[in-house]
């Protein structure tokens, strides 16, 4: 009973930030600022830059220093998107959906596919289709570390670009592409292949990513044809963004054992910071209140660190991290 009553003081601060953030004013109207601001940083680097550089006869420094906001805008970008798949990038439920889309097709992202998988992610957190540092499929030592550091350096986002063209296949072969993509070790492996090949081969879901392809094919084909010759400088932004989405996927979770609470990490950022990642680096949080929206988060940590939570570490330090490879005892003979 001690320990209970203990831990009571610690609560009453997270109870005070949920209660704030459901407020309209909280979330609401900076979501829609920073929707504001992601479709803005979207249109300049899809039409804008490449009108500027074709006005100035080509690429110049000046020119091409523009684009590092425009990457940087990624993260606000996507974590708006995650705010939609948990319900709370908007009040209305229909608009939620409809506004996560849009920005889902803006980033060539397949919205259904990674809503699902972000859902998955939070059901069966660290199991073993959902630890990619801790590869238990068998495999050689090479393969294992080929395809860990492919993943890391943007092979991640270059399959969510590619993930659609299940959808213009046939449903059983659908199911089984991704049947045999999808881990079926640990005790719930089974049923997580199951649930992944059952998506696979939903018509509605189907149609919609199709839909959704295609409008993110037009979009970025209409670009690169503004672009011309300067082409390159649109590919580079999207390799940038994919090398950005494929760091942090993992990051909370790298090394994380299955006894850590929400089995993800909160780290420390410098100040603002937190803002362009939409408070990510307050991943286990997140994982422990994923109904609550990212406003809510900063308070939640520092009640966790006034309760003697483990002291944060580096955000920045933790995306090196991920560099020293797949984890201890996992490279085994």
């Amino acid at each position: 009973m001690e320990s209970m009553s203990a831990e009571r003081p610690a609560l009453a601060p997270c109870a005070t930030a949920a209660a704030r953030a459901r407020r309209p004013a909280s979330a609401a109207r900076v979501n829609a600022a920073l929707f504001a601001f992601a479709l803005a940083a979207l249109f300049y680097e899809l039409v804008g830059l490449p009108l500027l550089i074709d006005a100035a006869g080509g690429a110049t420094l000046a020119l091409l220093a523009t684009l590092a906001p425009v990457v940087f805008a990624t993260p606000v970008h996507w974590g708006l998107i995650h705010e939609g798949i948990h319900g709370q990038l908007a009040r209305d439920r229909r608009a939620n959906a409809w506004l996560a889309r849009v920005l889902a097709i803006g980033l060539a992202m397949p919205f259904d596919a990674v809503r699902f998988g972000h859902l998955m992610h939070h059901r069966f957190t660290r199991e073993p289709f959902d630890r990619p540092d801790v590869h238990e499929a068998p495999a050689s030592r090479w393969r294992r570390r080929v395809a860990y550091y492919a993943r890391l350096m943007g092979g991640l986002y270059l399959a969510e670009l590619l993930l659609p063209l299940v959808a213009f296949v046939p449903a059983r072969l659908a199911r089984a592409i991704i049947a045999r993509g999808v881990s079926a070790h640990g005790s719930e492996g089974a049923q997580v292949q199951r649930l992944f090949a059952n998506h696979a081969a939903d018509p509605a879901r189907r149609r919609r990513a199709r839909r959704d392809w295609l409008a993110s094919l037009a979009l970025y084909a209409a670009s690169f044809v503004l672009y011309g010759k300067a082409w390159p400088v649109l590919l580079a932004a999207m390799c940038l963004r994919g090398l950005w989405l494929s760091v942090a996927d993992n990051l909370p979770h790298y090394g994380v054992a299955l006894d850590e609470a929400g089995r993800a990490r909160d780290f420390r950022v410098p100040r603002g910071l937190g803002l362009l990642l939409m408070n990510h680096h307050l991943h286990r949080q997140h994982h422990l209140h994923p109904t609550l929206p990212w406003t809510a988060l900063p308070a939640l940590a520092r009640a966790a660190d006034a309760a003697g939570a483990t002291p944060r570490t580096s955000y920045l330090a933790a995306a090196l991290r991920q560099f020293s490879g797949l984890q201890p005892g996992v490279e085994g003979e």
